[in-house]
């Protein structure tokens, strides 16, 4: 049952993102929207575990209301398990697009800015659950760190040229 209500939660953690943060919280209409599409949708068989599968939703609403440190894994290891699965996509082949430019939109900002972002973001990043911190290790967040730097050079360098 955990792992259905995982696997809804991630489904609709991001359902119908408006692409944009909301009065002065970056995630607070996304949330609000991704928790109504989960009540528009749920089947039947899960609606028992509504107010479940939202809690491990609103636990995604960035900026963290509870930071990751604070929660216990016992009883918060699906929020933890999200959380992780929805940060590991900085360290994906396919971060650029998903995250870079993706938060580029989002905040509607040049993408230049949020790609130099990224070098204090990945130090920052700590993943929570075993198998995250298994599946991530130190030596690919500062393979990422790397990259990012390397690729704010070479913009900087073209764009000075421009």
């Amino acid at each position: 049952r955990q792992m259905r209500n995982l696997l809804i939660a991630a489904l609709f953690h991001d359902y119908n993102h408006t692409g944009k943060g909301g009065n002065g919280h970056l995630d607070e209409v996304n949330i609000e929207r991704a928790i109504e599409g989960l009540r528009q949708h749920l089947l039947g068989e899960d609606r028992r575990y509504f107010e479940t599968i939202a809690n491990i939703i609103r636990g995604t609403e960035w900026p963290y209301k509870v930071k990751s440190e604070e929660l216990d894994p016992d009883t918060d290891l699906l929020i933890l398990i999200l959380r992780d699965a929805d940060m590991s996509q900085a360290l994906s082949p396919a971060w650029i697009h998903q995250v870079v430019f993706g938060l580029a939109k989002e905040l509607g900002v040049k993408a230049i800015e949020v790609l130099k972002w990224q070098p204090g973001f990945h130090a920052k990043l700590k993943f929570h659950t075993a198998w995250a911190q298994q599946e991530f290790p130190q030596s690919m967040i500062d393979a990422k760190i790397k990259e990012a730097e390397e690729l704010i050079e070479i913009l900087s360098r073209d764009l000075a040229v421009v």
